[in-house]
């Protein structure tokens, strides 16, 4: 894939997954076109040499992988890692708000949102909706609006005189958004919405909407940004981006070697559910691949945890360390944290960057200033629970967390073609 297919792809991607759960649709139906063959965890496993497969759990996390030409336990596992989940403003179960014939919902934060971008965009709904149709069956659905529905408008600063030196946000009572106005004792009820929209999505008839995981998300498509459209702005590419450069990156690779790509739900609330990455899902998979061979296929492997990383703000640039300043365009950056909040050592930065070397790409690193604290990700999380040597990389980003972010459009590439040689290297450790 050349570079400006592969930038004008991703941006495809990221509009085609508003929520983790389209974004994991969106990866299943690349990889069936690519012919990987789903697994049902309910079902047994009859594993084939050269072949690729995929598992899905909660239809929010995916992991899936290539078992290569030779024996697991011998070859060892080069394994990427990433998160489909972004920070972002969720439906409360019971969210109507009725005011002054403004028709709003209640939302609930997800993760660590940055608030005030929120306010005056354009806003649609998607996520995953769980119905009892017509036929008695309890199914779900993905729904997706597509159009701006909602709006979440600021109060005018002739109300607010301090608006742009003492603002804060309360997410109870500030952020409902409105969707619509509505006619004194009008009674259309938030899943009378949803049954409309299942019907024109699907086509199904839906008894009763028994529940529903409801994101609102920025209507406005992703796209290139900068006097030479040398920048992406989207929402969601923490960390839709690092999903997308892992899946190309896997089904690029040759067949030959053993490769796996998990990419987990929940990872901004600490990962800790089923599908997490500090559940049980990725385990396991590996403990049905590899079987009593495990340990040995693990000390043979490694893991690069991909999720984006604070490229150097040209106004803030007090924040970060005078020697590690990511720039964007300039390559990605290898995360350093000796507290472990990042899960890079010595050895798997050094897999890192003799492979970027060999190809003649750049890279950067990143230590958090010393007087400030240090994020986390996917990568210690999965070493822990592997026992699996793994480096912490990403792509320098601005606006991280907010409801539109930007990156360079040089450094994902980069990082694809890195993944792209590691994932069908014969040896890595």
């Amino acid at each position: 894939m050349e570079h400006a297919e592969f930038n004008k792809d991703l941006l495809k991607f990221l509009d085609s997954s508003p929520t983790p759960w389209h974004a994991v649709s969106t990866m299943k139906d690349r990889l069936d076109a690519a012919g990987f063959v789903e697994l049902d965890e309910k079902d047994d496993w009859s594993l084939a040499s050269a072949q690729g497969y995929y598992v899905i759990r909660n239809g929010s996390s995916i992991v899936a992988f290539r078992t290569g030409q030779r024996d697991v336990t011998t070859s060892g596992i080069r394994m990427v890692g990433a998160h489909t989940d972004s920070p972002c403003l969720k439906v409360k179960p019971n969210p109507e708000v009725r005011r002054k014939g403004f028709f709003q919902l209640g939302v609930e934060v997800y993760g660590g949102v940055l608030l005030n971008p929120w306010f005056d965009r354009d806003l649609s709904l998607a996520g995953r909706v769980t119905v009892l149709d017509e036929a008695g069956e309890v199914r779900d659905s993905l729904i997706n609006f597509r159009k701006p529905v909602a709006f979440i408008p600021s109060l005018a600063i002739h109300l607010d005189r301090e608006a742009n030196s003492n603002r804060t946000v309360n997410p109870q009572t500030d952020l409902p958004p409105v969707l619509m106005q509505v006619p004194e004792g009008d009674s259309t009820s938030f899943a009378d919405l949803l049954r409309q929209q299942i019907a024109t999505e699907s086509g199904l008839k839906v008894r009763k909407v028994l529940g529903y995981e409801l994101s609102f998300y920025d209507a406005r498509e992703a796209s290139f940004v900068g006097l030479r459209d040398e920048f992406i702005a989207s929402a969601r590419l923490d960390n839709l981006l690092s999903c997308y450069i892992g899946l190309q990156s896997l089904l690029t690779a040759s067949r030959d070697e053993a490769a796996l790509l998990v990419c987990n739900d929940h990872e901004e609330v600490g990962s800790m559910s089923a599908e997490g990455a500090q559940g049980p899902f990725l385990s396991s998979v590996l403990d049905r691949w590899c079987g009593a061979g495990r340990a040995r296929a693990i000390a043979r492997s490694m893991m690069i945890s991909a999720d984006n990383a604070h490229g150097i703000h040209p106004n803030y640039m007090d924040r970060h360390d005078e020697n590690h300043g990511p720039l964007l365009n300039q390559g990605p950056v290898i995360k350093i944290n000796h507290n472990q909040r990042y899960a890079t050592n010595s050895r798997s930065a050094a897999v890192y960057r003799h492979i970027s070397d060999e190809l003649g790409l750049p890279h950067q690193s990143f230590v958090v200033r010393s007087d400030m604290g240090c994020g986390s990700t996917i990568g210690p999380i999965t070493a822990g629970n592997l026992g699996v040597t793994t480096l912490d990389i990403g792509v320098p980003q601005f606006g991280m967390h907010s409801i539109r972010e930007l990156i360079g459009t040089e450094d994902g590439y980069t990082l694809f073609r890195v993944l792209t040689e590691f994932m069908q290297r014969e040896q890595v450790l």
